[in-house]
């Protein structure tokens, strides 16, 4: 039986995130955006209201909240500010390749330490020359005795000058390609081990992004997860439920997009009428509105999959395509309503637009989505 209640938890995780966006998030988003400044006191207080880091797991105090949980609060922090909630949800990106290949001993050694302050995590996967061809990383790892070395740079890391541990993914064999890859877990002061932030962003400036370098970085080899040769393995599973929350990011800059064109809509006058009595802009307002509705039932379904152990990775790839084409469109729309008011700061919308961007790039361009979905549908037939 379909059921599109959610649980009396999640509906007070949803109004809890709902909240805390339009009064702690909202007031200073534009701020960070114009400084490139790191949200630290809203990560705080995110941090003591228990919406940080939700989904490490029980046996270790966390709250173990699962991907439906996690997009319900999603869109509400993504609603006050895409950035920030990139945050949040980087932080997690970087601890779901220890929930699906860590051990026990793994947990308790780098998840438990999290719950102890506002602390972050970062998965670190492309490279200076290399984002979606995975299998062709230049960071090599080689074994010494107990320690793995590694060597390398990393790209385009959120929280990667943060992190207090980042889940790194090496190459110990290139010939093998993909299947000469490994994860390992790298924590923050190890010796070699540098972090740069990167300036001059588009949009997502409260999101700290850094260039890492690994030079002669010793860790020990029981920091890897799972097995050598499970690397790339490892990275994709990963995405495939990390592309959920950024599916349900999207539909909350959407949305916020929607609230502010229709109340911009309501008050502006044109030829002596509200512009939101023009059936070009209605239109406009219903195309967001049934992109919205559309898109957070997709990211939905992808979430239900993925809690339920089922396979998920079309489904997530649909929802995180379909979401965040739709949410650039959401606000670039926004933003022709407004006109050139639109245009500037002095109104949330062209920093909606500019945030939400890089929701079609990160966490595999949506040009790889459509790859995943064509792969998804024609494998069978071309086998």
């Amino acid at each position: 039986m379909i059921d599109f209640e959610l649980t009396d938890e999640q509906k007070q995780f949803q109004n809890l995130a709902r909240q805390f966006a339009r009064d702690r998030i909202v007031p200073v988003a534009g701020e960070h955006d114009r400084a490139e400044s790191y949200p630290e006191e809203v990560v705080r207080q995110g941090y003591e209201l228990g919406l940080l880091n939700t989904i490490v797991p029980e046996s270790v105090g966390g709250l173990g909240l699962g991907s439906l949980d996690e997009a319900v609060i999603g869109e509400e922090l993504a609603y006050g500010c895409m950035g920030i909630y990139t945050v949040f949800m980087a932080s997690e990106l970087g601890i779901t390749p220890l929930l699906l290949a860590g051990t026990p001993e793994q947990h308790e050694r780098f998840l438990r330490p999290l719950l102890d302050g506002p602390n972050l995590a970062a998965f670190a996967l492309s490279e200076p020359d290399n984002g979606s061809d995975a299998g062709a990383m230049k960071t090599r790892a080689t074994f010494d005795g107990d320690d793995v070395v590694i060597n390398g740079s990393k790209m385009w890391i959120s929280n990667g000058d943060r992190a207090a541990f980042t889940v790194v993914f090496a190459s110990f064999d290139p010939e093998l390609r993909h299947k000469g890859t490994l994860a390992v877990v790298v924590e923050a002061g190890r010796e070699g081990f540098s972090a740069r932030k990167l300036h001059g962003k588009l949009g997502q400036r409260a999101s700290p992004t850094a260039e890492l370098v690994f030079d002669q970085v010793r860790v020990p080899r029981a920091n890897i997860l799972g097995q050598p040769g499970d690397g790339f393995k490892i990275a994709m599973r990963t995405l495939d439920k990390t592309r959920i929350p950024v599916a349900a990011g999207s539909v909350g800059v959407a949305r916020r997009a929607l609230d502010e064109a229709v109340g911009y809509a309501v008050e502006r006058q044109a030829f002596g009428k509200p512009i939101a009595r023009f059936q070009a802009i209605q239109f406009k307002l219903a195309d967001m509105k049934i992109g919205i509705e559309t898109a957070r039932w997709q990211t939905y379904r992808a979430a239900w999959l993925a809690d339920r152990g089922l396979p998920h990775g079309e489904a997530a790839a649909i929802a995180k395509a379909y979401a965040s084409d739709m949410a650039f469109r959401a606000a670039e729309e926004a933003v022709n309503v407004h006109g050139g008011y639109g245009y500037i700061n002095e109104y949330p919308v062209e920093k909606l637009m500019r945030d939400v961007k890089l929701n079609q790039i990160y966490e595999g361009t949506n040009e790889i989505q459509r790859l995943v979905i064509a792969r998804s549908l024609l494998e069978r037939r071309l086998e």
